[in-house]
């Protein structure tokens, strides 16, 4: 039996399979994923949301991410960069989001070093995009889990100091933030992030 990568979706269209999976899915694959993304806090928030996944489900990070959002101040590394011990304890006692002292703490770690990045290369998305891959995926989408160009920025990161930021997880945060266009083929919304990117200018170039 041959298992197809997309699905049709209530209007018709056939997207990734994945966003069948839950119902909050269609929105975040239609609106969000794999769409070109150059906001610093935009790209710091979701490596962070990605590393508070890690050993859970997109759909619990997901259905949290508003609390996130509201708990971390938007993921504005500026501030969380100034978090403390006292910070951590009370982000531990809240139940609205992952409690995990490591992860927690590894997003202040994190909002530190990218601080003193965007000091030094004048923006974080500048930083990110140097390793977004010359050639895009195409033929087989959604099949990696990691990629030569993932590694990398997981190596270049963890040598700055960055903490969950293993290959896998940058892979994901590059998928979903449009460094590369791993939408299924056929997905209707593989051409809209195809369209975007053709005319998006990547930072620092």
């Amino acid at each position: 039996m041959i298992v197809t990568a997309t699905v049709l979706g209530l209007d018709g269209l056939p997207r990734c399979r994945w966003c069948s999976a839950a119902p909050e899915f269609h929105e975040y694959h239609d609106k969000e994923w794999g769409f070109p993304v150059a906001d610093d806090k935009r790209l710091f928030e979701k490596l962070c949301l990605e590393g508070f996944q890690s050993g859970l489900s997109w759909r619990t990070i997901l259905a949290k991410r508003p609390h996130f959002r509201k708990v971390f101040h938007e993921f504005d590394f500026h501030l969380l960069a100034n978090f403390d011990e006292q910070d951590v304890v009370r982000l531990l006692g809240d139940r609205g989001i992952v409690r995990h002292r490591g992860k927690i703490e590894a997003v202040i770690n994190n909002a530190k070093k990218a601080v003193d990045l965007v000091a030094a290369e004048g923006s974080f998305a500048a930083f990110v995009w140097r390793f977004e891959p010359v050639a895009t995926a195409n033929g087989l989408p959604q099949t990696a889990s990691t990629s030569p160009e993932a590694v990398a920025l997981s190596k270049a990161l963890k040598q700055l100091g960055w903490r969950f930021v293993g290959p896998t997880t940058t892979y994901a945060f590059m998928q979903a933030m449009g460094l590369i266009n791993d939408h299924a083929l056929g997905c209707v919304i593989r051409e809209r992030v195809a369209e975007q990117r053709a005319t998006f200018a990547p930072p620092g170039r």
